[in-house]
């Protein structure tokens, strides 16, 4: 029998884990980018003033837009408070022919208790009755008319500047 040579091997020792920190375990590769040159070239006289007349004329439009967009918003303020006096007007004007309209009813139910034969009832029921027709009739045309001017003095300003806005525009 004949022996095989043995070789020993030794056995590599398994490296020890360094104590460097986890972040240095995961960095990630570092990358150049490559540095490319821009060719440099004339832009044509014609192309320049092109770009510059158009820039110019937004710059104008923007102006002109955001002038009429203060003044719009100027004429909203006036409008708005315009109509909330009016709204307020036209309350009071409620309240006051209510108010009349009750003062008339206890009139009329005082007169009543007065009353002693039912075609002296019938008589002062006429007489009521014509006398809240007329004051309902008078009162409606007077509810109308301040509606109206309400309604005129709010919308008049908002025509006129709009109006005027486009004129500014075009």
């Amino acid at each position: 029998m004949t022996e095989a040579p043995q070789t020993i091997t030794a056995s590599k020792a398994k490296p020890k884990p360094s104590m460097a920190p986890a972040a240095s375990a995961f960095e990630l590769p570092k990358f150049e980018l490559p540095n490319f040159e821009i060719p440099k070239m004339e832009i044509p006289a014609a192309f320049r003033e092109f770009a510059e007349k158009s820039v110019s004329q937004a710059k104008e439009t923007y102006e002109k837009m955001k002038s009429a967009a203060e003044e719009a918003t100027d004429v909203l303020e006036d409008t708005y408070a315009s109509a909330s006096k009016g709204a307020s007007d036209y309350g009071l004007k409620l309240i006051e022919v209510a108010r009349v309209n009750t003062n008339a009813a206890f009139d009329f139910a005082t007169e009543l208790m007065t009353v002693k034969s039912f075609s002296e009832m019938v008589e002062l029921s006429t007489a009521h009755a014509r006398k809240s027709f007329e004051a309902a009739t008078a009162q409606t045309k007077d509810l109308a008319a301040l509606a109206q001017k309400v309604a005129t003095e709010t919308a008049e300003p908002i025509k006129d500047s709009v109006g005027k806005a486009f004129k500014k525009i075009g």
